[in-house]
């Protein structure tokens, strides 16, 4: 299958597209390099710099049959500062993308989403049939392009998936994260190891959890990449599908300070900071659903596998020196 990656340069568009490719599949990447990095295009996929208004027109009338869509902005205090980049974007853009595929006939879309659609959620684990209440423009740009996935399907007989997930983590060889401007907390935690930070923040030490800190689910990248493969194949026309994505069990930000310790032999020092204003106590998805409709199943569940891949790729430059 021919095969569109929207924001294939980026963190996990990168590792999708690698996998796309060792699949079998003819991958082309679309990503205009704003936050994503030319070197992270696999070299078995066509690379395109570009823009989805620009260009996903003349790549899709091309032969492409699907598109896997990760071209977004998804910071979230940068989206509360500056909440038109995430219409204009992540929505609008999207928007384009779904009528020049209309235009050329390709109905096949697996869309990036997030369980940040649900905002504070009532209860944990978070189930698909939760409400849907963003608490800030990133996620409720989101929550809009699922809307939009949902008419597609209905309208026009899209076969469309939307992903929702929460911390994703880890690396596939040498694809991983490299973002300018880092807000995960894994990344920021073997910084320190790494010497980039003097120590790492604890944002509340009070909540309702086992050691006070907040809990959150950490998927692996790799673990992430398997279901936008089943996703992909598993597309129906006429039918949005949703699926969460997440370990089903979560782990708290002192738990994983401690593993990063562990892994790199570094101290780590970590300071207690204020709770930060929105900081549920836990977020944990569920995702049942796609375990018994697609058969997903985490391979990497650990949290010090997750952690390790990421010190590796770190300690290997950034992944500059892995071969192919």
């Amino acid at each position: 299958m021919k095969v569109l990656v929207t924001g294939g340069a980026g963190y996990i568009g990168s590792v999708v597209a690698a996998r796309l490719a060792a699949a079998g599949h003819e991958v082309v990447v679309l990503d205009d390099l704003s936050t994503g990095h030319a070197d992270a295009v696999p070299k078995a996929a066509a690379f395109v710099r570009g823009t989805l208004r620009d260009d996903a027109a003349r790549l899709l009338a091309g032969g492409v049959e699907a598109v896997l869509h990760f071209a977004a902005r998804s910071v979230v205090p940068e989206s509360v500062a500056h909440p038109e980049r995430y219409w204009d974007n992540n929505v609008g853009g999207t928007l384009a993308l779904l009528e020049a595929m209309r235009a050329n006939g390709v109905g096949r879309i697996v869309f990036s989403s997030t369980a940040a659609v649900y905002g504070e959620p009532e209860r944990t684990p978070i189930t698909e049939d939760d409400p849907v209440r963003p608490t800030n423009p990133y996620g409720a740009s989101k929550a809009a392009v699922d809307s939009c996935l949902a008419e597609y399907a209905r309208m026009h007989g899209f076969a469309a998936t939307s992903l929702r997930y929460f911390n994703v983590a880890g690396a596939y060889g040498r694809y991983g994260e490299r973002h300018t401007t880092e807000t995960h907390l894994i990344p920021i935690v073997l910084g320190v190891a790494l010497g980039e930070r003097d120590s790492v923040k604890v944002f509340g030490d009070d909540y309702p959890t086992p050691d006070g800190s907040c809990v959150r689910d950490y998927i692996h990248v790799d673990d992430l990449a398997r279901a936008h493969l089943l996703a992909l194949e598993a597309a129906e026309p006429g039918r949005h599908r949703v699926y969460n994505l997440g370990n089903g069990s979560g782990f708290s930000v002192l738990e994983v300070i401690e593993v990063c310790r562990k892994v790199t032999g570094h101290a780590i020092p970590a300071e207690r900071a204020e709770r930060r204003p929105g900081d549920p106590a836990v977020l944990v998805a569920s995702s049942e659903r796609i375990r018994s409709e697609l058969g997903w199943r985490p391979e990497h569940p650990d949290l010090a596998t997750i952690v390790g891949d990421a010190w590796t790729f770190h300690v290997h430059g950034s992944g500059r020196r892995w071969e192919a």
